[in-house]
């Protein structure tokens, strides 16, 4: 296989990484959208329920393409640890979705969402050493989360 071939195919098999972790993650939320979600108090400030799947859309998409850049530059063996805190950060995603819609739990949601944005802004400086345009891919990631955080606090305080 020539290089672009090669390359074409990591960035192929990095969107269906992100991807796969988006629809694990909506397996649990959008079942929950127009009952347990839509019973809860909201702040004021909450987006309407149609915006998120295009900003995660968007940000799985920027996710798939920041760790492409990574590899391509670096290979797996040399991007070991950025990548795998990038894998990390995937799994508290995941992992949130399940915490928050599939439990009903938006305190451990927090927790969560805490060690999340933790780990992007790990993965965000680690990418940004290797490829600085990686980087900036993962910053609009980093301040949704930030946005998503305050929101998950917000909700958790008003339905205790």
């Amino acid at each position: 296989m020539n290089k672009t071939a090669r390359e074409i195919l990591g960035l192929i098999i990095s969107i269906i990484f992100c991807f796969a972790a988006a629809r694990i993650g909506a397996a649990f939320t959008t079942t929950e959208i127009g009952g347990w979600y839509a019973a809860l108090e909201k702040p004021s400030w909450n987006p309407p329920n149609w915006v998120f799947a295009p900003v995660w859309a968007f940000l799985y998409l920027t996710m798939a393409i920041a760790a492409w850049l990574v590899w391509r530059r670096r290979g797996f063996t040399a991007a070991a640890l950025p990548l795998t805190v990038f894998f990390i950060q995937l799994v508290f995603n995941v992992l949130w979705s399940i915490l928050f819609f599939g439990l009903h739990s938006p305190g451990w949601a927090f927790a969560d969402i805490l060690l999340l944005w933790c780990a992007i802004l790990a993965t965000t400086v680690l990418f940004w050493r290797i490829v600085p345009a990686a980087g900036w891919l993962l910053l609009p990631y980093l301040l949704w989360v930030s946005f998503a955080a305050s929101l998950n606090l917000a909700i958790w305080k008003m339905n205790a």
